[in-house]
């Protein structure tokens, strides 16, 4: 492969992502030796090119293809259970693979196919977007929303492989890099400060995926993950700390029913859990302004409607994270350094919530 970078990520199956330009001609190279079958889960606004990489696959090999509902109207039961009967209709066996080629909610829903067919497939991920290149596509989580909230139903399954064709980002929109840069921003803050660097010396070029800060960042953002996830795949300990800005996150994501995009959730959720952990007395407040700064330089949003939060508690309250009918938040005590804060009291989140508020 030309000028790709390749990140193993370990444990008891692991798998290498590959970073680069023009590597998804590689793709068939990447695929089992033994699948016959292969079923490209992919939007509608990526039909072309799904027939395009069709064409490519094809040759000893039956290639076929479900388009799926874009966004979070493609991670529904009644969608996996399309991409069910093709595969039944095509009688796809544990040999063949499932390709995920799309963004972060194509790949969650192709993941949970392959998860859940004869008990498990094989899965190939081309994410197509910065969120889904960062975040949904590694890491083996796997998932599908229900009416009470977002991925609460899922498994982990980690892919055979991962392929990230930085060329696959040309087409997209600022707004829809910045968006997904948020998951980029959260390796910053967690684990690798060189991000926070890289978007203070010049914001605008750190989102361009032709620069090389873009991508030197998208490939400290997929190490991070790649660490994590391959020491803890069910999220039983150090996993837990990729949910800085989650929580609060996925809560107004609900309260949006989902129109808003991940990123900027998330994002007023980081600046949410900057505040607690200030007001737990954990963090500087120049860290807390440096949140603010960094996500606010993106063009990325720093605050939220103030009447939302009884809402926002309950769904919080309902989030897969709790355990044991408690909240659990990550916090930071410093860059690089998340915990976790189990069970705060609800006058803090208040508080940290008014910070917050509009």
């Amino acid at each position: 492969m030309t000028d790709s970078t390749i990140i193993t990520v370990a444990g008891d199956s692991p798998y290498d992502v590959t970073v680069g330009h023009g590597i998804l001609a590689d793709l068939g190279a990447l695929l089992p030796a033994a699948a016959r079958k292969v079923l490209i889960v992919h939007p509608p606004t990526l039909g072309e090119r799904a027939e395009r990489l069709r064409a490519q696959l094809v040759g000893d090999r039956e290639v076929l293809l479900a388009e799926i509902p874009d966004a979070e109207q493609g991670k529904r039961v009644e969608v996996a259970a399309f991409c069910w009967q093709i595969m039944g209709q095509s009688d796809f066996t544990r040999t063949d693979v499932v390709v995920g080629f799309g963004g972060g909610a194509v790949t969650d829903l192709a993941g949970f196919v392959a998860a859940t067919w004869l008990r498990g497939v094989a899965l190939v991920q081309v994410p197509t977007t910065v969120l889904a290149m960062v975040d949904a596509a590694v890491g083996g989580k796997t998932g599908i929303n229900t009416a009470e909230g977002k991925n609460l139903v899922g498994a982990f399954w980690p892919p055979h492989a991962v392929i990230c064709d930085l060329d696959l980002l040309d087409s997209l929109s600022r707004n829809e890099a910045v968006a997904g840069f948020a998951e980029v921003v959260k390796a910053g803050f967690i684990w690798h400060p060189e991000i926070l660097d890289l978007i203070e010396a010049d914001p605008e070029n750190v989102v361009d995926p032709r620069s090389e800060a873009f991508r030197r960042s998208i490939e400290l953002a997929i190490d991070m993950k790649a660490r994590v996830v391959g020491e803890d795949l069910r999220e039983a300990g150090l996993r837990e700390v990729l949910n800085y800005g989650h929580t609060l996150g996925h809560a107004i994501e609900h309260a949006e029913r989902y129109r808003w995009r991940h990123g900027a959730a998330v994002s007023i959720g980081m600046v949410f859990a900057a505040e607690l952990s200030r007001l737990a007395g954990r963090l500087p407040d120049a860290v807390v302004q440096r949140h603010r700064d960094v996500l606010a330089s993106l063009g990325l949003p720093t605050t939220y409607r103030g009447g939302a939060w009884r809402t926002l508690l309950a769904t919080m309250q309902r989030d897969k994270k709790s355990r044991g009918g408690m909240l659990r938040f990550i916090v930071l005590d410093d860059i690089a350094r998340p915990t976790v804060l189990q069970a705060p009291d609800e006058s803090l989140l208040f508080a940290a919530y008014q910070e917050v508020a509009e």
